[in-house]
C-alpha cells in the first residue's frame, strides 16, 4: 500500500513536470517569438553559382519594411559579410553552405541556426533598433573559424 502511494506521487509529479515544460515551450513560441529553424529546401552545393537565389547573394527589398538576405557560408567567410537595412525592417535570411557545416548566430537577437551543405535554412527577424549586429559562425569549421563573422547594420 505504501509503495502504491509512493508510485502515484511520482507519476503525478512527472505529469506536472511534463505539463510545465509543455507550457514553457508554447509560451516561448508565442510569447517570445522563438522559432525552430528547419530545412526550407534542398540545393546542390556544387551548383550554387547557377542556382537562384544563391547565384546573387545579398539583400533585396521585397516590399515596404520587408527584406530578404541570401547568405552563403563557406570556409571561412560569409557572402555577403555585411548587410544593411533600415530600422524596423523584417529580414528573412536564406542560408546554405558551400562546403562544411557552419553556424549562423546574430548577437542580440534570437537568430541562431545551423548552415548545412545541401540544405537551405530560413530564419526571420525584425530589427527594431538601429545599430550594428555581429553575426558569426558558432560551429567549428576549421583553422580559420575564428575569422568567420559579418555584420548587419541597421540604419
Amino acid at each position: 500500500m505504501y509503495i502504491e502511494l509512493y508510485e502515484k506521487r511520482w507519476m503525478v509529479l512527472t505529469g506536472v513536470a511534463l505539463a510545465v515544460m509543455f507550457l514553457a515551450i508554447v509560451g516561448s513560441v508565442f510569447g517570445a517569438g522563438i522559432q525552430v529553424p528547419g530545412v526550407y529546401g534542398q540545393v546542390n552545393p556544387a551548383r550554387l553559382p547557377n542556382t537562384p537565389p544563391f547565384d546573387q547573394p545579398g539583400v533585396r527589398q521585397l516590399g515596404p519594411g520587408r527584406y530578404e538576405a541570401t547568405v552563403i557560408a563557406h570556409i571561412w567567410a560569409y557572402s555577403p559579410n555585411e548587410i544593411r537595412v533600415p530600422a524596423g525592417a523584417t529580414v528573412t535570411f536564406n542560408l546554405t553552405s558551400r562546403d562544411v557545416i557552419h553556424g549562423f548566430r546574430i548577437e542580440g537577437t534570437n537568430v541562431n541556426t545551423m548552415v548545412i551543405p545541401g540544405q537551405i535554412a530560413r530564419v526571420t527577424h525584425t530589427f527594431k533598433k538601429p545599430g550594428t549586429y555581429l553575426f558569426l559562425c558558432h560551429e567549428y569549421c576549421g583553422v580559420g573559424h575564428q575569422n568567420m563573422f559579418g555584420r548587419v547594420i541597421v540604419e
